[in-house]
Parts: structure tokens; sequence; C-alpha cells
């Protein structure tokens, strides 16, 4: 396997999540706004590796399966661990949402491509609405300390319901997308 630029920044994404964790509850001021700025820094390489792998043609096999699982690590694991830290009914609900799409659509994916259909599964402009809605919200969340008077913690749960809402559209969009195959498959 040989890295390329864009694969070495789907694998930082990775390696900064043990440092966000490490962050998030590390008992020293302003440990979690740092924690949240390395998620931001982590997610905004979400959106770049993808670029430079389409614009310098270093799209790779490799780079399809990782890209998306260091996504799902990300987004999961730093869920549970607000979860954990300030858990409620609503954001419980929310994450349970979130997760469970991430595990829905990444099965239907991998089925689909079984079949070889897809690219009948392809990211919709929903999906990646909800992933900036996601990132943002979960940074914020991360970050919970009030900003310039404005309690961004708050912004960010709001961010997380906007996306926990898209993260069902966008769902049912890749269902429905997918529906006629399973239709055809389960006969």
């Amino acid at each position: 396997m040989k890295l390329n630029l864009a694969n070495i920044l789907t694998l930082f994404r990775i390696a900064a999540i043990p440092i966000v964790v490490i962050l998030f509850y590390a008992p020293f001021d302003n440990a979690r706004p740092v924690a949240a700025v390395l998620f931001g820094i982590a997610a905004v390489t979400d959106l770049i590796d993808g670029w430079i792998a389409r614009r310098f043609n270093q799209m790779s096999r490799f780079g399809e399966f990782l890209d998306p699982v260091a996504d799902k690590l990300m987004v999961v694991i730093v869920l549970v661990m607000l979860v954990q830290a300030q858990s409620s009914l609503w954001e419980d609900i929310i994450a349970m949402i979130i997760i469970g799409r991430e595990i829905t659509v990444s099965a239907l994916r991998e089925w689909m491509a079984s079949i070889g259909e897809r690219s009948t599964v392809k990211v919709q402009f929903s999906g990646k609405l909800k992933t900036t809605f996601q990132m943002f919200g979960i940074a914020f969340m991360v970050w919970q300390e009030p900003l310039f008077g404005i309690d961004i913690y708050r912004v960010g749960y709001y961010l997380l319901i906007a996306a926990a809402i898209l993260t069902i559209y966008s769902m049912f969009a890749y269902l429905k997308a997918a529906w006629p195959s399973m239709k055809d498959s389960a006969g």
C-alpha cells in the first residue's frame, strides 16, 4: 500500500481520536476547548482529503475503505463521550439516531456494493449537510465553555438536533434509492 496525502489526512483523523478523548477528560483549564479545536481540525480534513483524492487522482481502495471508517469512529466515539458526560433523554435519543443511522447506511452501502449497485447509494447533498451540522454540533458541545457570552454547548445541541433530523431524512433517502434492488433481492 502506497500512502498518499489524502490517506495521510484520513489516518490523521483516526490518530486524533485518542488525543480528543484524553483532552476531553483532562483535568486542566481549557482542555475541552482544545479537544473541540482538534476535533474540528480533524473534521475539516474529511473535506480536504476527499478533494485532494479527486483533484490529484489519489483515489484508492484503501482510502475508500478508510475514509468512512475514520468519520464514523470520530463521530461515534465523541457522541458516546458526550452522552456519558452530560446525559439527558434527548441527547441520548439524538446519539442513538445518529449512531443507528451510521450503522444502517454503512451496512446498506456494503450490501449494495456486494450486489454491484454501489452507485445507487452514493453520498447525497442531505448527507453532506447532515455531516456539516453534526461536526459543528459535536465540536461546540465538546467545547462546552461559553464563547463571547454565547452558550456554545446549547448552539451545538441545536445543531445536533438539526443533524438528527437530516440523519433520519438522509437514511430514508438512501433506503428509498436502494429499495428496488432490495425488493428484487428479497424474492
